[in-house]
């Protein structure tokens, strides 16, 4: 008895050091990796200036600072909440309540990346009452809730999102609580306990669109638990209850859509770009892998770039795949295999339709007609939680059974998470930057050089942004418009092409007077050059 009580106090004394420095992770080192694409759209968007009209209000065909592009990045008196409620409206596949919490917390403090990845940090707290919560709801054991929560303090994939400026961190907690609040009103059915699931639907919608998906899921799983699932005595309706309170939560969304329909917003095309086959399935294993174990963390290179379609060569050995993705895949399948085998079907049906609803509405289209829609991590986040918490039941109560076994697994999954934690957050750049994950690279090689010039397409103007973060504040810029290039002054000690367009690059191969040198193709940079002679002496 008091070996076990010991046992009780030393399984919660972990679990507050992991949840700690899961707290440690989010929070620190906020600045440090490049600000991507996304993340300058979102910076864009909340200060008012809508991506289309982005390339046509930054000056081109003229020499300009960091400082005068960093302006649209930043709240102004001349732009008001009307102007980010109408950028927000433009691109309205965006849902806004992030958006409209960072607009606040910039009119509070400033617009700097600290804020802005500030606030998806701290909303990424939210997660740890909101696991606790499902699993109590659904298991009745503290210990499972516990281990959920350590399991998502520590986890690489959870802490990339949670320093990331954009809503994943806020959707995956609306996930959680949503899930809660419906297994609270099934066992409750009361009218006010499915008012409060209608509530977090709303939230969970305006925080991310594909919490559709996760109301699908509700929906099958509470119409296959009335049907098969429920005790014979239990005579009211379930799926009554979650229909009205689906129908209420949608209902609240009417607004956002009717701006989504006017607006002509989409999901960008790049979602739907055919890969082969087995690059996608790759995608899924290193996605699945990293909400335990980021590879990257021993790779210590880009492992792909979904939009370019580039691959890495990290399948390029047998030992790698069979060393490190095998034996979490058996963990996963043996985790859901055992919440299946062990509860009820009202739990192990909630955690198989949170995997697999959300998961086969990205897979199936990608298979069907094409596209890249489910390896793309962040899109998968429901289902990432419902294998966590799983692991959780599984890692809970394997670990009171007096199995060491299974307490040197669940140390090796808490040390495999804390390592990758660890490295990650000291990086400049980590794969899910995706495009922009060169930048650090490109910009180190232009701040080698005293006086560069870095000229770019002006439809190209945002990943311009993202490398101007890491560039030296003296760096001059110019964006060119229609690819018609103008003189360059020889006061520059470098010129630099970073990402022309197509028509850009084609002019300058067709011109008579200048040429371009690779420098770093990978990351789209090239020299600018007078034909049989640098553009500038190096000495000038």
């Amino acid at each position: 008895m008091k070996s076990q009580r010991l046992q009780t106090i030393g399984v919660l004394i972990l679990i507050i050091i992991l949840v700690t420095l899961g707290i440690f992770f989010r929070l620190n080192n906020l600045e440090k990796k490049i600000y991507w694409i996304d993340e300058v759209h979102t910076s864009l968007r909340i200060s008012g200036y809508r991506k289309a009209d982005f390339a046509e209000l930054v000056p081109s065909n003229r020499v300009i600072g960091i400082k005068e592009l960093h302006k649209f990045q930043q709240l102004s008196p001349e732009k008001t909440w009307s102007d980010t409620i109408f950028a927000l409206a433009g691109n309205a596949e965006h849902a806004p309540l992030y958006y409209i919490l960072a607009r606040l917390a910039m009119q509070w403090f400033d617009s700097s990346i600290e804020v802005t990845r500030g606030l998806a940090a701290v909303l990424s707290l939210l997660v740890f009452p909101g696991i606790y919560w499902l699993c109590l709801e659904l298991f009745g054991l503290p210990l499972v809730g516990g281990i959920a929560m350590a399991l998502v303090a520590i986890s690489p994939f959870h802490v990339l999102y949670a320093q990331e400026a954009r809503q994943y961190s806020l959707w995956t907690a609306t996930i959680l609580f949503s899930s809660a609040a419906l297994q609270r009103a099934i066992r409750l059915q009361t009218t006010s306990a499915w008012f409060v699931y209608a509530v977090t639907v709303a939230v969970s919608l305006y925080s991310h669109l594909i919490s559709g998906l996760v109301c699908l899921g509700h929906g099958i799983y509470v119409l296959v638990y009335q049907l098969f699932c429920r005790d014979k005595d239990e005579n009211y309706s379930v799926f009554s209850g979650y229909f009205l309170a689906t129908v209420l939560g949608f209902i609240t969304l009417i607004p956002w859509m009717l701006l989504y329909i006017a607006s002509g917003s989409s999901i960008g095309n790049w979602v739907a770009r055919e890969i082969p086959f087995f690059t996608l399935f790759k995608r899924w294993l290193l996605n699945l892998s990293a909400i335990f174990f980021d590879m990257q963390v021993i790779y210590n290179e880009r492992l792909f770039d979904v939009e370019a379609g580039q691959d890495g060569n990290i399948f390029a050995t047998v030992n790698f795949l069979i060393y490190l993705i095998v034996p979490i895949l058996i963990l996963v399948g043996y985790a859901v295999y055992f919440v299946c085998r062990q509860t009820t079907g009202r739990i192990w049906l909630s955690l198989i339709t949170l995997i697999v609803v959300p998961a086969m509405a990205m897979v199936l289209p990608d298979i069907i007609s094409g596209g890249q829609r489910s390896g793309i991590a962040r899109y998968l986040i429901p289902s990432y939680l419902g294998i966590q918490i799983a692991v959780a039941y599984l890692l809970a109560v394997k670990i009171t059974g007096q199995r060491l076994v299974w307490r040197v697994v669940a140390i090796a999954i808490f040390t495999a998470g804390i390592i990758s934690c660890i490295v990650s957050g000291q990086a400049e750049t980590w794969w899910n930057k995706y495009s922009c994950y060169y930048n650090i690279r490109v910009a180190k090689i232009i701040n080698q050089t005293p006086r560069p010039l870095v000229i770019s397409s002006s439809e190209r103007v945002s990943r311009l942004v993202s490398l101007s973060y890491k560039l030296n504040p003296h760096t001059n810029l110019l964006l060119v418009e229609n690819g018609n290039l103008p003189k360059i002054s020889e006061k520059f000690s470098d010129v630099f092409l970073f990402r022309p367009s197509g028509k850009l690059l084609e002019k300058i191969k067709r011109d008579d007077i200048y040429k371009i040198q690779p420098v770093y193709t990978i990351g789209s940079l090239w020299k600018l050059k007078i034909k049989n002679s640098p553009l500038v002496s190096p000495k000038s």
